[in-house]
Order: C-alpha cells, then sequence, then structure tokens
C-alpha cells in the first residue's frame, strides 16, 4: 500500500485523507441510522395504538422516546393543549421537514468526497504525465520507450486516477443508501403522520359533538 502511494505521487496523499474523512462520515451515518431503524417502527406502532385509546397516555410515551425521530415527530402535536386539526396537521408537518433534513446531516462530506476524489485523481494523472513527458528529450523517445521507463511512468501516473474513482464508487454506494434510508422515513412519517391525525380529528369531532 506503501508503495502504491508513492507511485501516485503527492496527490495520492490528498486522495488518502479524503478517503479517511470519508470513511469516518459513513461510519458515523451507518451507527446513526442502525440506532434509528431498529426503534422506529416499533415505537410508531406503540404511540399509535395507545393514541387510539388516550391521546394524553400517548404523549407521555412519545416523550419517554424523544431519542427515536419519529417519536419526536409524533410528540409534537401531541404535546399542544387541545389544538383545532388544522394546528395539529401544521405541527406534524413542520416536525418532519425538520427531523428529516435533520437526516442528512453528514451527507454534504460524502457528497464532497463523491465529486472530489475523481477530480484529484484526474489531476494527479495529469500532472505525472507532465512530469513524465516533460523529462524526456525528442531523441530519447524511442530509447525510453523500449527500456519501458516511459510505459512505467504513465503506469504510475494513472494510479491516482483509479484510486480517485475507486473511492467515489465506494462512497457514492453508501450515500445511495442513506438516501434510500431517509425516503423510507419520509415515508413512514407520511404514514404515521397521517393515522395520528386521523385519530386526533375523530377526538375532536366527539369534543365538538359534545360540546
Amino acid at each position: 500500500m506503501i508503495d502504491l502511494i508513492k507511485a501516485g505521487g503527492v496527490v495520492m496523499y490528498p486522495l488518502m485523507l479524503l478517503s479517511v474523512f470519508a470513511l469516518a462520515g459513513i461510519m458515523e451515518r451507518l451507527i446513526f441510522w442502525v440506532g434509528i431503524l431498529k426503534q422506529e417502527r416499533k415505537t410508531a406502532e406503540n404511540i399509535l395504538v395507545i393514541a387510539r385509546q388516550d391521546l394524553k397516555m400517548a404523549a407521555i410515551v412519545a416523550e419517554q422516546s424523544l431519542k427515536v425521530p419519529v417519536a419526536r415527530f409524533l410528540y409534537a402535536p401531541l404535546a399542544l393543549e387541545e389544538p383545532d386539526p388544522e394546528l395539529f396537521r401544521l405541527a406534524l408537518e413542520s416536525t418532519a421537514d425538520e427531523e428529516l433534513t435533520g437526516m442528512l446531516k453528514g451527507e454534504k462530506l460524502l457528497e464532497a468526497a463523491i465529486t472530489l476524489a475523481p477530480l484529484l485523481g484526474l489531476l494527479g494523472t495529469i500532472t505525472g504525465l507532465i512530469v513524465s513527458f516533460g523529462s524526456l528529450k525528442i531523441g530519447d523517445v524511442a530509447a525510453n520507450t523500449k527500456s519501458g521507463s516511459l510505459t512505467e511512468g504513465i503506469s504510475a501516473a494513472l494510479i491516482t486516477t483509479a484510486t480517485g474513482l475507486l473511492i467515489a464508487i465506494f462512497v457514492s454506494a453508501f450515500h445511495r443508501l442513506f438516501l434510500a434510508f431517509q425516503d423510507q422515513q419520509a415515508k413512514l412519517f407520511m404514514k404515521c403522520g397521517n393515522q395520528l391525525e386521523l385519530i386526533y380529528r375523530q377526538h375532536w369531532q366527539s369534543i365538538q359533538t359534545r360540546s
């Protein structure tokens, strides 16, 4: 690995640094998503089941699970004191936007790695080729080609492009996975939000009927 980095030239060092930051970002996102996906569906179902019987108790249960995004989402409207249905829905929508946006934390780092890695790789290849050809004289081209020094120089220059592409492909795969998780969350929020809103509208209608 060390020989490969040395063969790639100076640009390999920022590429390696970029790969370390990208890997740290991926690990942070993996820990985040594993923690959410293990609890969210069960937490949401539990809150909705209780909400059908007692909205105040559902608010207490949701408050006890605020570490889970879907619980914070459901708690926001339940924490209000007898809001009208429109205010209840507005609380759901605003909290959903806030939570879903927060789930994209760290994605900018991955996007930067996907963009910069191939560009740095290409830069390393171009500078390597410039050095390889710049050190040749017109009369030495045939001799250098025959001895293999020119082809070795070109081969070393291409190492950075290959490295940059590998980093970008690796990071892009995880980036797409995390976006899929976020899309899954959006669908869950919509489903649970609609169910909770329906429950509350029925509760509100019964209050209006009694009054």
